[in-house]
């Protein structure tokens, strides 16, 4: 799909490179199968050898259990249910997208983004795009297909350059996207990934919850929001005036999104992610979203109202909140009722839900869509399980700790190496859970026998998974805004993305570890009860 003159340039090459190796990794499901298989193969052998270490805190050695001897195959068989019913992202990730579903094809989310970037003054254009896209990724992936077009239409309706709100909108979205000042189904997912692999930990440290990176998250939010928007407007957009990029949309049909299979007694209009991408809202969106409003606060009112007395049963025995608490254990409950409350509100004062049997039919559309994380979760769920009861995990954790000590690199620049190989394998690997499976199951164990809580391990990966998606071909809406951005120019190659992104990408990495160091520095908590070092 690239034009062949702009993959003639060294770091077109490069890329060029970084696809052919990409396209070399089998699908994930594979991936992680022949990793699974991998592990057995290495499980058995250490356990023939006798492999045993001796983990900081526990009283005795652990011992290196094989996948493919009889206790191994035994272990199989009985809980290959087990292993996938079981895998914690499943609980989270699934109930919160039931809501998060209701609240996108209904249109909230949409509305709630078209009204945010449709007011902002000229000047403020930028910052706006770059705040929206940061924190779009509580929309998942539809935030890909939403904020660009929807920021360049604004950018064109205020006198500015509509690529650089197109491209802009993009690299807020991709290379911010595992922040935000909400929380996301990814701040399940990832949570759940960490207390499936601290599980196994003799002192698994503070417990790992949706919630454990959220002020690390808002002050990331807000800084990279805040770079995105001197990018456009310094760097991205001077550039494209410069070089005189058309501004006008090239004419084409629209198209409309076709039904998704089984769904034809749901409103056509909730079948796919809404597409109505108009800057302005009209009267019954303006009053769905102001009902909206009001349905979100009165249920945070009720729920502050219900924690806050001393006597709550959501405190802990102490009557504290933290470390732990049944409010901490609610959170799922929590980003539910206020996703879903908001956007059923939303949805029949709008007109976009028209009947009570619209709700459950539109939450079925979610896990349709969540179908293949669902099958991929069954080979993840064996994967970590396996991990976790070989105790291959601990013995490479207790190996790396050891290798560290040995070189004197224990500290801070340990955690920065570890993000810089989250970025490189970033390049290979796009689906953060993926990543944060592999990544977790070692560095997790490794971090927390230097002292490191298993939360601020998972807040320094988020920098690594984020910050160079948005430059690989590996990424899938990489294509999509090509495809965007031939409306524009219609010689643009995956080159043309490419070159625009590298003024986001550099930024945004300094300016997020530079976010991490002054927690670190400071001791601050990423999160509710979640320090840097364990206690």
């Amino acid at each position: 799909m690239a034009d062949d003159t702009v993959t003639t340039t060294r770091t077109d090459r490069v890329l060029a490179s970084v696809e052919r190796v990409g396209n070399r990794l089998p699908d994930p499901f594979l991936l992680f199968l022949g990793l699974f298989l991998l592990v057995g193969l290495i499980s058995t052998g250490l356990e023939l050898a006798g492999t045993s270490v001796t983990i900081p805190g526990a009283d005795e050695e652990t011992a290196v259990r094989g996948l493919f001897t009889g206790e191994g195959l035994a272990w199989l068989t009985v809980n290959l249910g087990a292993n996938f019913i079981g895998f914690p992202p499943l609980v989270t990730v699934v109930t919160i997208l039931l809501a998060v579903t209701v609240a996108e094809r209904t249109g909230l989310l949409s509305a709630a983004i078209r009204a945010s970037l449709g007011s902002a003054p000229r000047w403020l254009l930028p910052y706006a795009v770059g705040f929206v896209g940061v924190n779009a990724s509580v929309m998942a992936d539809a935030a890909f297909i939403v904020v660009p077009p929807l920021a360049a239409m604004v950018f064109k309706a205020a006198g500015r350059h509509p690529i650089a709100g197109l491209v802009g909108g993009f690299a807020a979205v991709g290379a911010g996207y595992s922040t935000s000042m909400l929380v996301t189904s990814l701040d399940a997912l990832f949570a759940g990934i960490t207390s499936s692999v601290t599980a196994g930990l003799p002192d698994p440290g503070a417990a790992v919850t949706p919630v454990s990176n959220l002020w690390f998250n808002i002050a990331s939010a807000a800084v990279l929001a805040l770079v995105a928007g001197f990018v456009i407007d310094r760097l991205v957009e001077p550039r494209l005036v410069r070089e005189q990029a058309p501004v006008d949309m090239v004419e084409s049909d629209d198209e409309v999104a076709p039904a998704a299979e089984g769904t034809e007694d749901v409103a056509p209009a909730l079948r796919a992610t809404p597409t109505d991408l108009s800057p302005h809202l009209d009267p019954a969106e303006r009053r769905g979203l102001r009902i909206a409003g009001l349905v979100f606060l009165a249920l945070a009112a009720v729920i502050v109202a219900a924690v806050l007395p001393g006597g709550s049963p959501w405190r802990n025995d102490e009557g504290a909140f933290l470390p732990e608490s049944p409010l901490l254990d609610s959170t799922v409950f929590i980003v539910f009722v206020l996703f879903l409350g908001p956007a059923l509100a939303y949805g029949f004062v709008s007109g976009s839900l028209r009947r009570a049997a619209d709700v459950p039919a539109v939450m079925g559309l979610g896990i349709k869509d969540m179908s293949a994380f669902i099958v991929l979760a069954f080979m993840l769920g064996q994967f970590i399980a396996l991990f976790n009861w070989t105790n291959v995990g601990s013995a490479l954790a207790v190996a790396g700790a050891d290798g560290l000590e040995s070189i004197g690199l224990t500290g801070y620049p340990a955690i920065i190496g570890f993000i810089l190989l989250a970025s490189v394998l970033n390049l290979f690997i796009v689906s953060g859970s993926s990543m944060w499976t592999l990544m977790g199951a070692v560095f997790v164990p490794l971090f927390a026998l230097l002292g490191y809580e298993p939360g601020f391990v998972q807040a320094a990966f988020r920098v690594g998974d984020s910050a160079t998606q948005v430059i690989t071909p590996m990424n899938p809406y990489i294509w999509i805004i090509l495809v965007m951005l031939k409306r524009y120019e219609p010689e643009a190659g995956l080159g043309t993305v490419i070159s625009r992104m590298p003024p986001f990408v550099v930024p945004f990495w300094i300016s997020w570890v530079a976010v991490l160091t002054v927690f670190y520095l400071t001791g601050a908590d990423v999160g509710p009860g979640v320090g840097i070092r364990i206690q």
